[in-house]
Formats: structure tokens, C-alpha cells, sequence
């Protein structure tokens, strides 16, 4: 199954130059790295990056984070996954960037 992680470019530009990031400003405060499904995305995209231009969406394999990776209630008693240590490069199954259209987050093509 993929989970989805949204990231400013700056962000995306700091994962792939340090191989490793404890995540935003908001992960590292929290102690982990949030993480959103496929249907959860837009929503989070909405609540925490509305309007944002030059996002990417990050999919990652939940199964290969073993036991870092716990689902836990959030938003509306949703399970979200949330990541215990820092997310590596090499945990990313794909990133493309996550389009803007009239106002509104939209996950790319293929995002499921």
C-alpha cells in the first residue's frame, strides 16, 4: 500500500541533498513524520498547504517501514501513518509534483 507525504520544495530539495529528513517544521515537533493515504491526501493538501504552489507528493511503500510506521487517530478519529524515525531517500517509491487547479490540490496521475 502507498502513503503519500506532501513537501514544500524547499523541503524536497533538503530530503534529496541530505538523503534524510526528519521531516517539516510540524513533523519534527509533533516526533514524527506525518503521513497521509490516498484519500486522506487531498483533505491534508487543503488543511495544511492551501494554496501553496511547487508542492511535491512523495509516495512510499508502507509495508518496507516496518515497525517505525504506526497508524494512529487523528483528524476525525482517522487512522493516519505516521513515521517514528527519519524518512530516507531511499524510502521513496516515487515523487512527482502535486498539481494547483483552480485553487484546489489534486493528487498526480497514477497517485492511488
Amino acid at each position: 500500500m502507498l502513503i503519500y507525504k506532501i513537501f514544500r520544495a524547499e523541503e524536497w530539495a533538503a530530503l534529496r541533498s541530505n538523503k534524510a529528513t526528519r521531516g517539516s517544521a510540524k513533523d519534527i515537533e509533533d516526533g514524527f513524520v506525518h503521513f497521509s493515504t490516498a484519500a486522506q491526501t487531498e483533505e491534508t493538501a487543503a488543511k495544511h498547504f492551501a494554496g501553496e504552489r511547487e508542492l511535491m507528493l512523495l509516495a512510499i511503500e508502507a509495508e518496507l517501514l516496518g515497525d517505525a510506521l504506526k497508524w494512529e487517530a487523528s483528524r476525525g478519529g482517522a487512522l493516519f501513518p505516521h513515521l517514528y524515525r527519519e524518512l530516507r531517500i531511499d524510502d521513496v517509491h516515487w515523487a512527482q509534483p502535486m498539481p494547483l487547479e483552480n485553487g484546489v490540490h489534486r493528487l498526480p496521475p497514477g497517485a492511488q
